[in-house]
């Protein structure tokens, strides 16, 4: 049974891999889904909107090449031609919290400061001491843009990540952190389960898991 947003979705879209020649408007689409967010908010704190926006690009900018140099999972939703939504899976094979390169840290040092690095690797680290097991992937970034938001993208896109989960035969799942009520809801409605409410800095938020039907 499809949802009345769900029926008038475009014919022509599309959840394919992204390319090299992708990343410049994923980085768009991601920085301003996550201007409000409210874990980078607290990461970077600070009464200079002009310094938050900054860092917010650098940390967007770095993690995302990061990924990418690191052939970890990039998902992109297309309507057409256009590129509308962004999906980014760390696999196991990327160390993350405490273990993250020391590369990672440099950069992002550069890019968003000590204390930006410092809070998303404390992010992970809270995750993933929650996670069932050391083979799970973790949803970095999830983002429809902004301007199309409310037609039932979230949902495809969230639709993209079950399937390349379950098409995963050594993942036991995926792991995201959720602070907003509505995030969750739109997870549980794919079947990801609340594992844990966690804290991270003075953010509270759902930890929630899919685990896919293989791994019942």
């Amino acid at each position: 049974m499809t949802t009345t947003a769900e029926a008038t979705l475009p014919t022509d879209l599309k959840a394919v891999y992204l390319t090299a020649e992708d990343l410049r408007v994923a980085a768009s689409i991601l920085y301003n889904a996550y201007h409000d967010d409210p874990v980078f908010i607290d990461a970077m704190h600070t009464g200079d909107q002009t310094q938050f926006e900054k860092k917010l690009r650098g940390a967007i900018r770095e993690e995302l090449n990061s990924l990418w140099q690191e052939e970890q999972v990039l998902i992109g939703l297309f309507d057409g031609d256009r590129l509308i939504g962004v999906a980014c899976i760390a696999t196991e094979q990327l160390p993350l919290g405490e273990a993250r390169f020391w590369n990672w840290r440099f950069k992002m040092l550069l890019s968003a400061g000590w204390q930006t690095a410092q809070a998303l690797m404390n992010k992970e680290r809270s995750m993933l001491e929650h996670l069932p097991s050391a083979h799970c992937g973790v949803l970095q970034f999830i983002a429809i843009n902004p301007i199309e938001q409310g037609k039932g993208y979230g949902s495809r896109l969230v639709q993209a990540v079950v399937s390349w989960s379950e098409e995963q035969p050594e993942l036991d799942g995926i792991g995201v952190f959720a602070a907003n009520p509505q995030h969750v809801q739109l997870f549980s409605q794919h079947d990801f389960s609340q594992l844990e409410r966690l804290t991270i800095g003075n953010v509270e938020g759902e930890l929630l898991f899919y685990r896919g039907h293989g791994n019942d």
